[in-house]
């Protein structure tokens, strides 16, 4: 019984002290929840996508993966078809800009930052994309007609070689749609 007040106390002293929790903004919007497969279609992971003002926020879990840097960008296409997930298409890139966050001509709307695979395969991901959002009329959405894709690559990006940041072949795919 005291451990029910002891936590209602600190939500309350967080709440009037200005904290908030990352997922419990006011303005969150639309959310996609993102199934995760590697290139024999076994399920490895999610990701949540959540629309507030500041952007898509980005929640990704993911087991089975070789460790070390890889990339992970948005794809244009909501396709995974295996093994090589080809079928997502290109970096999701409604701007027609060049790839990379370093490349003076890019970025590409679905460049993301490079990703840590702990020692034991496992990675957490939480960032937010400022250049996307899941609202489906804007022309920046990840829910447009066709959807979109969230890949994860072997290496990591360069951020600045266009297309793709010299990221290697695609390792993990999740269909974005609604």
């Amino acid at each position: 019984m005291k451990k029910q007040y002891i936590g209602l106390f600190v939500l309350i002293i967080s709440m009037l002290s200005g904290c908030s929790f990352p997922l419990a903004d006011a303005d969150l919007n639309e959310q996609v929840q993102v199934s995760l497969i590697n290139t024999e279609g076994k399920e490895i992971g999610q990701a949540t996508l959540t629309e507030h003002a500041k952007g898509v926020h980005i929640l990704l879990q993911a087991k089975d993966l070789t460790p070390g840097v890889k990339a992970i960008h948005f794809h244009e296409t909501a396709i995974c078809e295996k093994p090589e997930f080809t079928t997502a298409g290109a970096h999701f890139n409604p701007t027609h800009k060049e790839h990379g966050f370093q490349n003076p001509k890019g970025y590409h709307a679905g460049d993301l930052p490079n990703i840590e695979v702990d020692k034991d395969g496992t990675v957490e991901l939480e960032t937010v994309s400022q250049a996307v959002v899941l609202t489906a009329e804007k022309s920046n959405s990840l829910l447009d007609a066709d959807g979109s894709a969230i890949i994860i690559h072997e290496n990591a990006d360069d951020y600045k070689t266009d297309p793709s940041g010299n990221s290697g072949n695609r390792i993990v795919c999740g269909e974005i749609k609604k």
